[in-house]
C-alpha cells in the first residue's frame, strides 16, 4: 500500500520517535483518503491522523518482538 512508510519496530528501527509515528500515520491517512492536505475536510483529516498515531503507538508499545533463532546447518 504505502511503500514509503517504514517499519517502526526492532530490529528494523532501534528508536522510534513521536515524529516517526505521526509521519507514518499522515502517510497512511493521505493514501486511503486520496487527499494530501484537504481544505474542507481538514478537521476529519486531522482527527484521523491523531487516531492512527495513537493506535500505532499503542501497537508498538504492546508488540512482543522475538529475537531470531539461529538455524542449524545441515550436516
Amino acid at each position: 500500500m504505502c511503500r514509503s512508510i517504514k517499519t517502526l519496530r526492532p530490529p528494523f528501527t532501534d528508536e522510534v520517535t513521536d515524529d516517526d509515528v505521526r509521519a507514518a500515520a499522515l502517510q497512511y491517512v493521505r493514501k486511503i483518503s486520496g487527499f494530501r492536505a484537504p481544505a474542507h475536510n481538514a478537521e476529519a483529516f486531522a482527527h484521523a491522523v491523531d487516531t492512527v498515531s495513537r493506535a500505532t503507538a499503542d501497537l508498538l508499545a504492546t508488540l512482543e518482538v522475538r529475537t531470531a533463532v539461529p538455524r542449524r546447518s545441515a550436516g
